[in-house]
């Protein structure tokens, strides 16, 4: 019982971060300039709300197997986002303290991932 409830507060958590950083992006892309609504605004936005999404639906899901895999395409699209967000940098469109932010928290949704991508 207890540890059930310890694996909801985790995944609540787990959830609000992703929930955090898709919400960051697309305040971030606002600032882009309009040529990249095509290109890099639009890649990053779906990259970052696959994290979530991808991770929601695995968590319904009543098999392990599948769950897992769900998890593993969440974890590609939040390193698909890190590398758009450093691209991002490196191309002028978003400062450094906004790129130090999303790495972070990138990082964090990342290493929470992996521990319950393993404990499967």
């Amino acid at each position: 019982m207890l540890e059930t409830k310890i694996n909801m507060i985790f995944h609540q958590q787990l959830r609000q971060k992703m929930d955090n950083f898709a919400h960051f992006i697309y305040a971030l892309t606002r600032k882009f300039p309009k040529n990249e609504i095509y290109g890099i605004i639009s890649q990053l936005r779906r990259a970052s709300l696959s994290v979530v999404l991808n991770y929601i639906e695995g968590y319904a899901r009543m098999s392990d197997k599948s769950h897992k895999n769900f998890l593993l395409i969440s974890f590609g699209s939040l390193k698909e986002s890190e590398y758009l967000i450093e691209f991002s940098f490196a191309e002028g469109l978003i400062s450094k303290p906004e790129y130090e932010n999303a790495s972070s928290l990138s990082k964090k949704i990342g290493a929470m991932l992996m521990g319950t991508i393993k404990n499967l």
